[in-house]
């Protein structure tokens, strides 16, 4: 696993989610041109929903081949499927509606419509992640995930001091007690999440400057979830200049 973690830092909030929208255009494309498909993994949040809707704003997302991107979602709130809560609805409202996808290859986590029960929700997605991996595998190897911090430093729906984040057999876990309502989540567990190759980790507001810190310095998993997302290839953290006040000059790289 790669320890190539960087830091990037954008002076506010809507020049942080143009710079990484331009930033996904531009890698999914070279990435569609070395393989016959991708898989992307799709966070919630506000922060990350800025980031889809400046890729549909942006005139160079007519470049993207979107009909070859599978798309997945890191965790989900167990509710109805119409639901405002839902970080699949935030999604296609933001980008997923406006632009050509398959819809064969959008997976978005059971609502409470499709599957009453929240742990048979949980081994339903598990299963269709299986269902889209190579081989003898678990999961398909994804190529770029999205990942937004809470102010606690939880990632998906992996909180502090919760035995979900210590989970390593599982793909998918669902999440009963969740501290952030709504209570009932599934989420990916971190095996998975660390199995992506590039883990972009997009970050903004004086609210996430401690777990960046904590993160980056090398906390455990267990208090601060984040500190454990590191990509195979590459983790980045999009930050804006709030989020960057506790990291040190030396660990802000000048450029992707």
């Amino acid at each position: 696993m790669t320890t190539d973690r960087r830091v990037l830092v954008h002076p506010d909030r809507d020049s942080l989610a143009g710079a990484v929208a331009a930033r996904f255009i531009t890698k999914i494309i070279d990435i569609l041109d070395e393989n016959d498909e991708a898989h992307v993994v799709l966070s919630g949040g506000s922060v990350n929903t800025a980031v889809l809707a400046a890729i549909r704003n942006s005139p160079a997302q007519n470049n993207v081949d979107w009909k070859r991107i599978t798309f997945w979602w890191g965790d989900e709130r167990f509710v109805e499927a119409g639901s405002a809560d839902r970080n699949d609805l935030q999604a296609r409202e933001a980008l997923l509606d406006h632009v050509l996808v398959d819809p064969a290859k959008v997976h978005p986590f059971p609502s409470t419509d499709e599957i009453a029960d929240l742990a048979e929700a949980a081994e339903a997605y598990a299963a269709e992640l299986a269902a889209a991996a190579p081989d003898a595998a678990l999961y398909p190897r994804f190529d770029i995930m999205f990942l937004g911090v809470g102010p606690d430093g939880h990632i998906a729906s992996l909180f502090p001091g919760m035995s979900g984040v210590t989970e390593t057999v599982k793909t998918v876990i669902a999440v009963r007690d969740s501290p952030k309502p709504p209570p009932l989540r599934l989420s990916l567990t971190l095996p998975v999440i660390r199995s992506a190759d590039r883990i972009w980790l997009v970050m903004a507001g004086s609210d996430k400057a401690s777990p960046l810190g904590l993160a980056l310095a090398g906390a455990s998993i267990e208090e601060v979830p984040a500190a454990g997302a590191e990509g195979r290839r590459r983790t980045v953290f999009f930050v804006d200049q709030d989020a960057a006040a506790e990291v040190p000059e030396n660990l802000i790289a000048p450029s992707y």
